[in-house]
């Protein structure tokens, strides 16, 4: 089988990769003005980049809602489609190696997946996101740069402005530490400084999202939450999720390409079809 090449087309940014012998080659992310510009340019610079000849290409697999944009081969190469929810709980199994968990998508909004062996079926979802992120950022930080953001977040102190257990008891409640959330944005001031905003924002998005995750998995056997999106690449995953795994008995993964698994899931979409 020849390279099969996965990509995520996105309204403005469009993520692709090329699988081949089950391996991923050199995922790669462009952001454009459009999806049309964006996955037209994310192609040709794959291809550029990584010296593949339009020949050792088999076929071409689109996903995202971007795709819609796109009726017609792709620089003469044969395209298919793949549904987002089975690219996501596709990419997401393969490069978590979990065969059993909800899969996480954090993209503008927030989907959940249930991923249960060969049964991929999208579950539900919430409008809280990188969308969200950079809305709120825009109206209370004016700048919508998730990274600025970010950046912005890491001096920021989040006691300064969400509302923990031990603000309002003076003891822990059952099954609630001192130091859990009791109110997002529960102590923010008027005059709350910039940096304590970012990190109250992140906090709050993903907090939101790891709680809805959790919640989808209840009545069930699922223990392992496997997150994928852009908003897995903020640092400060690695503070708020540790903390709902201890308070909920769940584990939240994050795989290397968490970011791409989308892409990843389309091109095993058409691999696994001809393998049948």
């Amino acid at each position: 089988m020849g390279i099969v090449i996965g990509i995520d087309v996105g309204i403005s940014t469009t993520k692709i990769v090329g699988v081949k012998d089950m391996n991923v080659l050199s995922p790669m992310r462009i952001t454009a003005n459009d999806p049309v510009t964006s996955l037209y340019g994310a192609f040709g610079k794959y291809i550029y980049e990584n010296q593949i000849e339009l020949k050792d290409i088999e076929r071409v697999m689109l996903t995202g809602v971007g795709s819609a944009y796109i009726d017609q081969p792709l620089y003469g190469l044969p395209t298919e489609k793949s549904e987002e929810f089975i690219a996501d709980g596709l990419g997401a199994r393969f490069e978590s190696g979990i065969n059993k968990a909800i899969v996480v998508s954090m993209g503008t909004g927030t989907s959940l997946v249930l991923c249960d062996g060969d049964e991929i079926r999208h579950i539900g979802g919430i409008g809280m996101g990188g969308g969200t992120l950079a809305g709120l950022s825009r109206i209370m930080l004016q700048t919508s740069d998730i990274q600025q953001v970010s950046e912005l977040a890491m001096q920021g102190d989040i006691s300064k402005v969400n509302l923990s257990i031990g603000d309002i008891s003076a003891h822990p409640l059952p099954g609630l530490p001192m130091d859990v959330t009791a109110s997002l944005f529960g102590k923010a001031k008027t005059d709350s400084a910039k940096e304590d905003i970012a990190v109250g924002l992140i906090h709050m998005v993903l907090q939101t999202i790891g709680s809805a995750a959790v919640l989808s998995a209840l009545n069930s056997d699922i223990h392992e939450l496997v997150l994928i999106g852009n908003l897995t690449m903020l640092p400060q995953c690695r503070d708020v999720f540790p903390i709902m795994e201890t308070l909920y008995d769940v584990r939240f993964i994050i795989p290397k390409y968490a970011h791409f698994c989308t892409a990843i899931g389309a091109a095993l979409d058409y691999i696994y079809s001809v393998d049948k």
